[in-house]
């Protein structure tokens, strides 16, 4: 820890770590930028965005006026190299163009996007239908759930950040698949999210007058954060899984609800007290009392995951209810906890504000 500390400490003046935002300009962007803002071991040196290159990043996003006096500037004259660690809020496909050479110059990479998430190059490339620019750091990439790979993060050059429904599953069917009391070769994920889950932009499917007064599921055939959850329980489990998940989109904003079934192996097992157990002193993981039903509304805003774990009718059915806010414990809040971990911080810094209501 002393020697995590000399990061920031030089004969007593504090030092701050030398961030860069690349595609700052979308729901996870300003999300991120809302949060480095006031972080106080933080300063931005730049946010990228060849379109908006020159217009004050206030004059976009009003809400953080008085807060980032920085303007746009265009990728070719932000010298992220001089960063210490640079942040890709971009769709997927950019960080791997960029990440090498950033790697190369000392700068240490988040990517909130899919580029690094899964190790099978080949099944990336199935799912992305992109040739990987960089299958080299795929091989070095940390996935980044604190909960599993924490120490692995602190090391880390290249950092994957998860998905927003694999956050919310992994955290929901952990304790499970690691203690091996449900048969792993069923498991059920059925998702829900919020609107914000399809990204900033210009779509039909995600007009007021499509999402609002409706709800749909998408993505049954495959979903692109399949791949990535089977991975992360497969690791797990120790073992490959059979995962059935079918993603939804609600008329909301934010949030995501994941209900989880799994059939017990082994019917004497106290769940609560497991899952109680597993998440012990885990900063962003709360683990309610039984019969409790967590909302997305107790983590809006927040970095929390929230989950409560049923056995209806005392059968050999496992529910497991898990909820995040997708932008910040599924984005950008996990991003930050990340680099917290990368820098030798206190976890929990610039992340203890509290869920908003209503």
């Amino acid at each position: 820890m002393l020697a995590q500390q000399a990061l920031f400490y030089h004969y007593g003046t504090l030092r701050m770590i030398e961030v860069g935002i690349v595609g700052g300009t979308g729901y996870t962007g300003v999300e991120l930028l809302r949060l480095l803002a006031r972080h106080p071991h933080v300063r931005v040196r730049a946010i990228t965005s060849r379109k908006e290159a020159g217009m004050p990043v206030s004059e976009m996003f009003p809400s953080l006026r008085g807060q980032v006096g920085l303007a746009f500037t265009d990728p070719a004259d932000a010298q992220l190299e001089q960063c210490q660690l640079v942040f890709f809020a971009t769709p997927n496909g950019i960080a791997m163009e960029q990440a090498r050479a950033l790697v190369a110059a000392g700068v240490r990479v988040i990517d909130l996007a899919a580029d690094f998430r899964i190790r099978d190059v080949a099944e990336w490339e199935r799912w992305y239908k992109l040739q990987h620019a960089c299958p080299e750091l795929v091989a070095e990439a940390v996935y980044g759930l604190p909960e599993v790979y924490r120490e692995q993060i602190r090391t880390a050059r290249v950092l994957a950040n998860p998905g927003c429904y694999p956050t919310a599953v992994q955290l929901g069917f952990l304790p499970l698949v690691e203690a091996g009391v449900v048969d792993v070769g069923q498991l059920i994920a059925d998702a829900k999210s919020g609107v914000s889950g399809a990204g900033r932009k210009a779509e039909v499917a995600s007009l007021f007058a499509e999402t609002s007064d409706n709800f749909k599921a998408y993505g049954v055939p495959g979903h692109r954060h399949l791949p990535e959850i089977s991975q992360g329980l497969t690791a797990a489990a120790g073992r490959p899984v059979g995962l059935t998940f079918v993603p939804h989109l609600t008329p909301m904003v934010r949030g995501i609800h994941a209900t989880l079934y799994a059939r017990l192996t082994d019917s004497t097992i106290d769940l609560q007290k497991l899952f109680e157990s597993r998440y012990a002193g885990e900063p962003f993981v709360d683990v309610l009392p039984a019969n409790s039903h967590p909302d997305t509304r107790s983590v809006r805003a927040s970095n929390v995951c929230r989950i409560a774990v049923h056995r209806p009718q005392g059968g050999n059915m496992v529910v497991v209810l898990s909820v995040i806010d997708n932008l910040v414990r599924g984005a950008a809040g996990q991003a930050v906890h990340n680099m917290n971990l990368m820098f030798g911080l206190p976890e929990t810094t610039g992340l203890e504000g509290l869920p908003v209501l209503p």
